[in-house]
């Protein structure tokens, strides 16, 4: 592992920052004790949405229906 002093720190932030963009972790130093350790952000992706409209054409293909969910929902409400 890399290590840089405090004053590397303030005077040469860009060449540390780009040590740790480059995927090392740097311990930061003060008067030669550790006192923290700077490392990559590790990323992580979002979980994939679902494709409901692959679904659907999976059950139903290119049937279309002769009533719509709306219809459904307004006749048990008692509204049709």
């Amino acid at each position: 592992m890399k290590h840089a002093t405090i004053r590397e720190i303030k005077h040469e932030t860009s060449r540390v920052m780009s040590m740790v963009e480059s995927g090392q972790s740097v311990e930061i130093r003060r008067r030669s004790k550790p006192i923290a350790i700077l490392s990559p952000v590790v990323s992580q992706q979002a979980p994939a949405m679902p494709d409901f409209i692959a679904r659907l054409r999976d059950i139903y293909g290119d049937q279309v229906l002769e009533t719509t969910h709306t219809d459904l929902i307004s006749e048990a409400r008692g509204e049709r």
